[in-house]
């Protein structure tokens, strides 16, 4: 058990979209209480004048993969011997005993997506896990959430000139268009008793049903070429990254997607990123967008992500919307929302607790992580 005492508290809830102050009472992991006291003789941790928020989401990272350092781990996040990789599992590369983890805890980051990289068109399936844990089965909250696939320069830049599709942004958009042809051709054939087996179309069998979405790396005219192309298939998606969505503010609304935005500079990111227009996230949330914000890591460190989050209040995001772009909402595209993302009764016990008010002031710092419970970070004094 932990008591946190005296603290002022950011539910992240559409019924308490304002913080208060008051008591959190964890227990075996969980969320037990929250009341403005709590009388228990378990051990308290004093919180007066800090802030706590839900523990912080990053619903896109490669986080935690193979590599001399960071940055050469990115070489095993794609299975890049075929453009089409539907069947390749994230979950099988992932280290539990990466640096990148206890950094992510001690920046108050406790849940993150980890997908495929985007060298490939169908990239392969990603799974949401925890910050914290010796073993990867252990860490993972949810397993195979989304289908990862990717449109522009990375799939075409990597391809081209290998005498091989895609050799153009033509033909990376040709080819998830077939593949979604191609699976919706095998379901069919598997409902009527044909006996087949394919495990590039079997893995894309939950898109088509909806069961998980298609979380396509897509940038300024792609949003319009992938909102054309799942439309006729009616899958769920999401638009990740998101650079140059000023220009379709109205059509990514109308395509009920999520958009998962960023990361925002960084001298790693590529050219297409070059157009930051991160004030459509304000405009995209007002339209009922589900907005998060991302640092796809390790591209940009997860200590950036409290970084992106200022930056959309500075471009006119309220900073209570803002906050939950870095909460609920990467909850909700992860699929974990009923675990994660928000300050209630019965939810995990993960905390990110500040000096200062994340997205006011600029100086606004992690003291504190709580991870299921257990103070798993403090802050040297």
């Amino acid at each position: 058990m932990l008591l946190l005492k005296n603290a002022m508290i950011y539910p992240q809830t559409e019924s308490a979209p304002r913080p208060f102050p008051g008591d959190i009472l964890c227990e075996e992991g969980k969320i037990a209480q929250i009341a403005p006291a709590i009388a228990c003789d378990a051990p308290s941790l004093d919180l007066t004048g800090l802030h706590v928020l839900p523990g912080l989401i990053d619903c896109h990272t490669h986080i935690g993969f193979h590599g001399p350092d960071d940055w050469s781990s990115l070489d095993n996040i794609t299975e890049s011997t075929h453009p089409i990789t539907p069947h390749m599992r994230v979950i099988h590369g992932v280290d539990p005993g990466s640096a990148l983890f206890p950094y992510a805890v001690r920046n108050g980051v406790t849940t993150v997506g980890i997908i495929p990289g985007s060298l490939n068109v169908v990239c392969g399936i990603g799974f949401a896990s925890k910050t914290w844990g010796s073993h990867v089965s252990d860490m993972s909250i949810r397993d195979a959430i989304c289908m990862k696939a990717a449109l522009g320069e990375n799939p075409k830049g990597f391809y081209q000139n290998k005498g091989m599709a895609p050799d153009s942004r033509m033909g990376v958009t040709f080819l998830i268009a077939e593949t979604l042809h191609n699976a919706r051709d095998y379901l069919r054939k598997k409902e009527t008793g044909e006996q087949i087996r394919d495990d590039k179309l079997e893995a894309m069998i939950p898109v088509l049903r909806r069961e998980i979405p298609l979380r396509v790396h897509c940038t300024h005219n792609d949003m319009a070429s992938v909102i054309e192309i799942v439309r006729e298939f009616g899958v769920r998606f999401t638009i990740e990254h998101a650079w140059g969505s000023l220009n379709y503010l109205d059509e990514i609304a109308d395509s009920g997607c999520a958009v998962v935005y960023g990361p925002i500079g960084g001298r790693r990111s590529f050219y297409e990123s070059r157009r930051t227009d991160i004030g459509a996230v304000k405009l995209l949330d007002e339209r009922g967008v589900n907005v998060a914000l991302t640092t796809d890591t390790p591209i940009y460190g997860l200590d950036g992500l409290l970084h992106h989050m200022e930056e959309a209040v500075r471009q006119g995001t309220p900073v209570e919307r803002a906050m939950r772009m870095i909460t609920i909402n990467p909850a909700v595209i992860l699929g974990v929302e009923n675990r994660a993302g928000s300050i209630e009764t019965g939810k995990d016990a993960n905390f990110a607790v500040f000096r200062g008010v994340p997205g006011v002031d600029m100086g606004a710092r992690v003291t504190h992580t709580i991870c299921e419970g257990r103070l798993a970070y403090a802050e040297q004094t």
